[in-house]
């Protein structure tokens, strides 16, 4: 396993470490063991599966005995799985026409490759994926980010598929709703 050909991940993993962890140190730290053990094992890597897959598989475990040490030294706070009545409160207030399309688009959805160009708006769209219901951002990290299949992120997230495709549409509806509040309003602070 080549040194480059493991880089090429990084920000794949770091953005799957992050969406795990919450908390950018620790997210690199994660993303660096596993890079190293990577290379340390690299010879033990059969391809059976794509080097990504196998990447993630690692940083996985990496990610759990993140938690297993900090259970030692600190009780680990439970969220409730209040996710859910938080995300519907939003969606409620989205505007649908009769057959379930979104009504008023932003001129500035007509030209998205221009927001795009732009980092201003990467770090917006960071910090709305950031703020969605945990389940939500994780099943669109998985799909989008990490380019997992469906099957995939269903067994990743023990979840049904059409669990699955709920969060998936409720990540993306809320995505869509931030970006519109926090970046293609024309009247959004700065």
């Amino acid at each position: 396993m080549d040194k480059n050909q493991l880089n090429n991940h990084r920000t794949i993993l770091f953005r799957y470490a992050l969406l795990q962890l919450r908390d950018e140190t620790v997210a690199e730290d994660a993303v660096q063991e596993t890079l190293l053990a990577a290379l340390q094992a690299g010879d033990s890597f059969r391809s059976e599966s794509a080097v990504r897959t196998w990447l993630i598989g690692i940083l996985k475990h990496k990610i759990a005995d993140h938690y297993r040490a900090a259970e030692k030294y600190h009780s680990i706070e439970k969220t409730a799985s209040g996710d859910e009545d938080d995300s519907n409160e939003a969606l409620e207030q989205l505007i649908f026409n009769g057959k379930g399309h979104w009504i008023g688009t932003s001129s500035a959805w007509k030209n998205p490759d221009h927001a795009l160009e732009q980092d201003e708006f990467w770090h917006v769209f960071d910090w709305c994926q950031k703020n969605l219901p945990k389940q939500h951002a994780r099943a669109f990290m998985l799909r989008e980010m990490v380019g997992l299949e469906m099957e995939d992120i269903c067994q990743d997230m023990n979840i049904s598929h059409n669990a699955c495709r709920v969060n998936l549409h409720r990540a993306r509806l809320g995505l869509r709703e931030c970006l519109e509040q926090r970046w293609f309003n024309p009247k959004r602070p700065l």
